[in-house]
Order: structure tokens, then sequence, then C-alpha cells
């Protein structure tokens, strides 16, 4: 045999090898646009605006640290929640107390008294570096500024998800996804903190759909509508308000606990977030292109 000739075995040993070593490489990484212009400008006008909102409530909350159901609030009557601060008799030195119905939680440190760099006890319902505004008038400049410019940018991603399709193509879940085995397998991936793979991450999965749709259509509307109700300017003009929410102290208080739901969705966001590749999830919001990595070989 020549230079350069084979036999037929040896090119049929040489194709099995080149199939064995494509088989066995690591698949190539793909890289998708997920998200639209105007869904990367709105979020990141949201960020700041809920920030600031944030902020600017909870230097508003320090001013009278109750809340309350129906119509009516005021020192005497008996509240739902309260964070307060005094000195505790028996020791001379200051205790936070949050109290939720019937039960008293010691919160000294994080909430009702805190200490300042020097060690100093600060009494307020929310510590100082959390809060926004030097008093209550700017507080509340600062709260309603906010509140409007993430009500207009609330309309312009509302009204971009209904005509672009972005909300029937990327948030409604299809019938499979809402299968019990479906969710229960989405759930059981969370638990074990293992993020989406190859075809599965080109889409939300169900669990963030529903999170989504829940947050966008059910606890946004309800912390703008509770807000308005709490200025009596805009109840004037909608009475029907006060019998939605039930009255304007229950307004304030479905407010601050729809707030704190927010905060809540936002935190396990973030940490989602982290799990699936910060630099990655990053990038998609701010430019719009998302690496799918491969799927796990076993």
């Amino acid at each position: 045999m020549t230079v350069g000739e084979q036999t037929s075995s040896e090119q049929t040993l040489d194709s099995n090898a080149l199939a064995a070593a494509v088989e066995g490489a690591a698949p190539a990484r793909e890289i998708i646009y997920r998200h639209s212009i105007v869904v990367r400008v709105t979020h990141w006008i949201n960020v700041l605006c809920l920030t600031l909102l944030l902020m600017s409530g909870l230097k508003i909350f320090n001013y009278h640290p109750a809340l309350y159901w129906g119509n009516y609030g005021y020192q005497g009557v008996p509240s739902f929640i309260s964070i307060t601060g005094a000195v505790d008799p028996a020791t001379s030195k200051p205790v936070g107390t949050t109290r939720i119905g019937d039960f008293n939680f010691d919160t000294t440190g994080v909430l009702g008294v805190t200490y300042d760099s020097n060690g100093r006890a600060m009494r307020g319902a929310f510590p100082v570096w959390a809060t926004l505004g030097e008093g209550l008038a700017l507080a509340r400049d600062w709260h309603f500024l906010m509140a409007w410019v993430f009500v207009i940018n609330g309309a312009v991603y509302l009204l971009f998800g209904l005509f672009n399709g972005h909300f029937r193509h990327d948030l409604a879940p299809n019938a499979d996804q809402l299968r019990p085995r479906h969710l229960l397998k989405d759930i059981w991936d969370h638990l074990r903190l293992r993020p989406p793979r190859g075809e599965a991450a080109k889409r939300y999965n169900v669990l963030q759909k529903l999170a989504y749709i829940a947050v966008v259509f059910v606890l946004l509307p309800a912390m703008v509508l509770s807000g308005l109700t709490m200025s009596p300017a805009v109840t004037s003009a909608a009475p029907f308000l006060f019998d939605l929410f039930g009255g304007r102290q229950s307004a304030r208080t479905i407010h601050f606990l729809t707030a704190n739901l927010l905060v809540l969705f936002v935190l396990v966001h973030v940490v989602q977030v982290l799990l699936s590749g910060m630099f990655n999830g990053m990038r998609s919001m701010i430019t719009g292109r998302y690496v799918i990595k491969p799927e796990r070989t076993s």
C-alpha cells in the first residue's frame, strides 16, 4: 500500500473517531436577543423610581409609624401594625418594638431603635440611612414626583406590552406549563437552585411568568390605587376608591403591605439573577443580548 492510501477498515476507524470527537465536544453557546429597548429602558426607570419611592415612603411612615383598618387612624385607636421605640424602665435602655396584631417583637437595632456610626441610639421606625428627605414635606415631594414618573413609565410599558404582543408571547403561560407535573418540576428545580439551560432558558419558566403577571397586573395596580386613595384631592373626584379599599387608613395599610411584597419580589428577583449568572443577566437588560448555556450532559 502506497503512502496516503488507507484501507476501508482504517477509514471506518477514522470516521468513528471523528464522530466520537464531535459528540464529545462541548456544545456551542447561543446568543439570543431577549429584551427589547422599551422593556430595558422602562426596567431601569422602574429601578430608580421604586428605590426613591421606597426610601421616601419609609420617611413618611416614620412620622406616624402605625397602620389601621377603616377610615380613621390616630393615637388611641387600635392599630394593626406599629413600630415604636421607647426606654425600657427596667434597664434604662432604648428598645425597639414591632407589633403585628397581638404579637410583639423586639426589633432593637433594626426597627424602632437603631444606632448611628458612633453607637448612639436613634428612635424611628426605619433607620435614617434607609430613608429619603430631610423632613416630611421634602419626603412627600419626592414620593409624589417619583409616583407620577412611575405611573407614566408603567403606562408606556403596558401599552407596549399589549400592542407589541410582549404579554401574550412572553408572559402568558401555555396549557402545558400549567399542568401540575410541570409546575412541580419547576418548583423542584428552584428549590435545588438549578437555573434552566438550553431551550428552556430561551423563555421565562412558568413560575417567573406567574410572578410577573401577579406583579404587573395585581400588585402594582393595588399599590398605585391605594396610594391615590390617600389623597383627598383624588378621592373627592373618585370617591369609589373609599369603597374599593374600605377607607383611607385601610388604603394606607394595603399600600404599605403591597410595597413590602414588592420589595420581597425584588429580592427574590435579584437572587435569581445571581444564581443564573449576574453578568449575563445584567448584559441582557442593558444590551438585550442573552447567552444561552448548553444543556447539562448529566
